[in-house]
């Protein structure tokens, strides 16, 4: 079967269950969200998938092949994460000719197209580059890659605003040209919110959301109007945040939004970051 099955995977380590009994199904021709708070599990997963850690149990296949150790497989993705593997002298122009030597589909051509609008500095060495144009060259590696199966961890991290608004466009761009599945892995969740198509919350290490965004976001509404209209209105119900602001209140709740229209109340979707702080907030969180 095509994609990358996850099949009730747990990863321990020591007193912290990583992962806990995880199954998801990565497709081609989809640009997943897997959102999570930090140490919600989203790194151990990618990092399992790409055979970077085993798993205590549970199974991973790519396009029917299991992962572990298995070069057909893992040449199927790439993945682009927080690590730093790039501290030799090299300059940027020679990585890229090191990509196509191990992946012969590796893109030099579009690599070096991307770098130029991205203004990334070609016969600059590795080590010298800010944190911003390393993560320009992993981003423009992870498109170049040219694999089914696209992991951006973190894509934008370090990037000014014109930057990251550049890389959301080549994803759209690439994915577009391609059908290839990318999932994106970020805290950036307002930013990303319109390229995504399939949303995975993980919390505390188990997949609490696996769904379609708009679907999803179908679950919660926002409304806005007067403190007394509003207060009345909210009672009884399942409440995410309220705001107030002189004699205005916006609250945002779960549940759907009314068909039929409330005298003196604004009604609008919720989006995505507000429903992601709902599902992942803990007892106690402020």
């Amino acid at each position: 079967m095509n994609g990358i099955i996850i099949d009730n995977i747990s990863k321990q380590y020591k007193n912290v269950k990583a992962l806990d009994d995880v199954s998801l199904t990565f497709e081609e021709g989809k640009i997943y969200g897997l959102l999570g708070r930090n140490g919600a599990g989203k790194s151990t997963l990618i990092k399992a998938i790409s055979n970077r850690i085993f798993v205590d149990s549970g199974k991973i296949t790519v396009d029917g092949d299991d992962n572990v150790e298995n070069e057909v497989a893992l040449g199927k993705m790439h993945v682009m994460s927080e690590v730093e593997m790039y501290d030799l002298p090299e300059r940027v122009s020679s990585y890229f000719k090191i990509m196509k030597d191990f992946n012969s589909e590796f893109d030099v051509d579009y690599a070096k197209a991307m770098a130029e609008k991205f203004k990334l500095p070609l016969n600059k060495k590795m080590k010298e580059l800010s944190t911003g144009y390393k993560s320009i060259f992993k981003f423009i590696s992870a498109l170049a890659s040219n694999c089914k199966y696209i992991f951006l961890d973190e894509p934008v991290l370090g990037l000014d605003a014109n930057h990251r608004e550049l890389a959301y466009r080549m994803i759209i761009e690439h994915y577009s040209e391609t059908g290839c599945a990318i999932v994106i892995s970020t805290h950036l969740i307002e930013e990303i919110a319109n390229l995504l198509e399939e949303i995975i919350v993980i919390k505390n290490g188990k997949v609490i959301v696996k769904k379609d965004k708009e679907e999803l976001l179908k679950e919660g509404y926002s409304v806005s109007g007067s403190s007394t209209n509003i207060t009345e209105y909210i009672k009884g119900k399942n409440i995410i945040s309220t705001q107030t602001m002189g004699g205005l209140m916006w609250c945002c709740i779960t549940g759907e939004m009314p068909k039929e229209a409330v005298a003196n109340i604004e009604f609008s979707r919720l989006d995505l970051q507000q429903l992601f702080i709902k599902l992942t907030s803990e007892e106690g969180d402020a």
